[in-house]
């Protein structure tokens, strides 16, 4: 089976690839039907006094076919981009095997990630650059809805049920997350912040936190001195 093509294989890139497709498509309808409606302000402009027009006589053919072939030609154009959304969504929804996996419990007011290892940071992810990341997501209250915006994904966590989502952090940066759907009145503060790090600079600091976690050796208790006799 052959691989899929970059941008369907990239969230980010398959979404902002069909955006630029939908912007295009829709500045090519709106210049063609703005030029139409200029057209027809011109030709169809006030006339003197008591001059009548004599409006062409169509056929029914012709008054059929001048009706279903723009409404084909425009569907087919949707229908085209629609499609691609749909093959853009199932080849997003099909996670990559190579992937860090890390468990999300969304609340109010805040995102509790929790790693492979048992780190759990709140409000701030830290992945290492190069890697896909899958975020496994439920709730402990109401819903929400995990939105990182610079790698266009988005997807609601609920009590009950786990969802998932998954990016592609290519280089080091931040990035905002911010929850999307409305969870109560506190839910504009609602944020937080993913955190790409070079792949030593995280390893490094995944084997730190990961050492914090485990229990420090009791302290052997003193020998007692025993007395000499005389």
């Amino acid at each position: 089976m052959a691989e899929p093509k970059a941008y369907l294989a990239d969230p980010a890139l398959g979404w902002d690839r069909l955006w630029h497709e939908v912007i295009v498509d829709i500045t090519i309808i709106g210049v063609l039907f703005a030029l139409l409606a200029a057209w027809f302000i011109w030709k169809y402009r006030r006339r003197p006094d008591r001059q009548q027009g004599e409006p062409p006589k169509l056929t029914p053919a012709a008054g059929v076919a001048w009706t279903v072939i723009p409404v084909f030609v425009f569907m087919a154009d949707d229908f085209f981009l629609a499609a691609n959304g749909w093959q853009l969504w199932n080849t997003y929804r099909d996670v990559p095997a190579e992937r860090m996996e890390v468990q999300l419990e969304s609340g109010m007011y805040s995102w509790d990630y929790t790693y492979a290892n048992g780190v759990k940071t709140q409000n701030e992810l830290r992945v290492p650059a190069g890697k896909p990341v899958v975020l496994r997501m439920t709730s402990r209250d109401t819903l929400h809805s995990h939105f990182i915006p610079d790698f266009r994904v988005k997807e609601d966590s609920m009590p009950g049920r786990v969802t998932y989502l998954w990016f592609h952090p290519k280089k080091p940066g931040e990035h905002l997350v911010t929850c999307a759907e409305y969870c109560g009145v506190m839910h504009s503060y609602m944020s937080g912040r993913i955190v790409v790090l070079p792949p030593q600079e995280f390893e490094d600091w995944y084997a730190a936190e990961a050492a914090k976690l485990q229990p420090v050796p009791a302290a052997k208790p003193a020998a007692k001195k025993t007395k000499k006799s005389a």
